[in-house]
């Protein structure tokens, strides 16, 4: 057999295994084949992973790019170029509705329009609905679904601008039930941080620390389980988006026992980041605005590492960057929140970078003991494939595309500090500044081409190599047919 590609002498990496001693062949961009020693033809290339861990290339199931609502964020440019730099070859992102927005369908054209040759990876598209009209649904959701390939839908819980009803909530999984759509939920209770905001901002407490103080864990909480009595009713699936307490990942692990299709996920931010990051200091007092995100970095060590527990025993079913950054130092950006030089942490943009930096901070979770390489790849790349329709992402396996992120044998890369210069991003800073790495890709595959190589030129791509991708229903547990009484839903 003629192949492109051969790779040898690395570990295969799957949610459930590793394997040594075998070949991964590639032909046309796809994996055709896994063997011992396979051979190569006059025109095959080989490389030699010497040993490290292969593992599929990541799936970020939840960024946000080139978006009007952060202007000065990170473009299709940017931020996937960024991407592949850090190991992840798929990006799915958000087309998002407005109040006024009467239709998605221009929406979708016009930002499809953005990435349409200025992405470095593969990536596909979501939808936030904000004014979910009965047309919407009925209309446009099933053209944007079966035509376009755009399956699921994001709901916001919060947030003036962006706040649904439970019945609008109701509706729209109604509709997303009835066409295989996954429902991704950002939960927090409105009317709690609403009124704690009222409260904190009459007694002159503004500065970005109070952000965390704003939005409780209860909130998180409360939301959380609304929503899944809200998926329970409607025999509905969801993803509870970036979840940050450890109280709200319990009620999804509660709901999973009872074998309801209820997915988590969680954010880098949630493992390593605690919400003292948001105090200023001496030369700056403003400087906590960097770490302002919703929901906001938790108080103590025992949240964090109830998100390394929630990847380690199956709880959570994605792990996702939420790259939702702004700048620092640039109009428009973090400092919206700093007004005649006083702060109002409710005016500052929420949002982190971490695009890039997604799958080396798993990884040394990894590497330190916290979780397998195998809850690894089920988070970063296995799971997001499937729950969002991506059948060709994901895995080793013949048939799927290569796409491969090969790591440094263990030990053998210099260990470093992360320095903000070092990264591909447009952000003018990265939380993890000074977080020593020891291991980082060193190379990326994009359905079988190199382009990353740490050691040699860095990124060897060009802008315009990632194509869009028409998604699939999930390919996760759905709906059960299983109501709470004799009511069903109206056909």
């Amino acid at each position: 057999m003629d192949l492109d590609l051969i790779i040898k002498n690395g570990v295969l990496v799957s949610a459930s295994d590793t394997i040594q001693g075998q070949d991964i062949g590639i032909l046309h961009g796809k994996i055709t084949c896994i063997g011992t020693d396979l051979r190569p033809s006059a025109g095959t290339s080989i490389l030699d992973a010497e040993g490290g861990y292969i593992t599929p290339g990541g799936v970020d199931s939840h960024v946000h790019l080139e978006q009007v609502n952060c202007p000065t964020g990170d473009t299709w440019e940017t931020g996937t170029r960024s991407a592949i730099c850090g190991g992840t070859t798929t990006v799915i992102a958000f087309v998002s509705q407005a109040r006024q927005h009467e239709s998605l369908l221009p929406l979708v054209e016009e930002y499809s329009a953005l990435a349409h040759g200025n992405s470095y990876c593969d990536y596909g598209l979501h939808l936030i609905l904000t004014n979910p009209t009965m047309r919407i649904l009925k209309e446009e959701l099933p053209i944007l679904a079966l035509e376009q390939g755009i399956t699921s839908v994001k709901l916001y819980m919060t947030y003036d601008a962006m706040k649904l009803r439970d019945r609008e909530i109701l509706d729209i999984m109604t509709a997303a039930r009835k066409l295989g759509m996954t429902t991704m939920i950002h939960a927090e209770n409105h009317d709690m941080i609403d009124l704690i905001i009222e409260t904190l901002e009459a007694e002159g407490k503004t500065e970005p620390y109070y952000h965390c103080v704003s939005r409780p864990m209860i909130a998180e909480s409360e939301a959380t389980y609304r929503a899944i009595s809200l998926a329970e009713l409607m025999d509905a699936p969801i993803l509870l988006v970036h979840v940050s307490a450890p109280i709200a990942m319990q009620h999804i692990r509660d709901a999973q026992t009872r074998l309801l299709p209820i997915y988590g996920e969680t954010c880098p931010q949630y493992l390593w980041l605690l919400a003292e990051r948001l105090k200023g200091t001496e030369t700056d007092h403003f400087c906590g605005a960097k770490a302002v995100c919703s929901p906001p970095l938790r108080e103590t060590p025992a949240e964090t590492d109830a998100m390394w527990r929630s990847i380690a025993n199956g709880t959570a079913t994605t792990f996702s960057s939420d790259h939702a950054p702004s700048k620092y130092h640039v109009e428009g950006g973090k400092k919206l929140g700093l007004i005649e030089g006083k702060p109002f942490f409710a005016k500052i943009p929420n949002g982190l970078p971490g695009l890039e930096t997604r799958l080396p901070l798993l990884m040394k979770g990894v590497l330190e003991g916290r979780i397998t390489i195998q809850d690894f790849v089920r988070v970063t790349s296995s799971n997001p494939a499937k729950l969002y329709g991506l059948p060709s992402k994901g895995a080793i396996l013949p048939g799927k595309d290569a796409d491969l992120c090969i790591w440094y044998p263990q030990g053998s890369m210099k260990p470093f500090e992360l320095d903000n210069s070092m990264l591909h991003h447009d952000i003018d800073y990265t939380p993890y500044d000074g977080m020593e790495f020891a291991n980082w890709p060193r190379y990326t595959f994009l359905r079988g081409q190199l382009v990353w190589q740490r050691d040699q030129g860095g990124l060897i791509s060009k802008m315009g190599d990632g194509k869009y991708i028409k998604r699939t229903g999930s390919l996760l547990p759905g709906p059960r047919n299983v109501f709470v009484n004799e009511w069903r839903l109206p056909v």
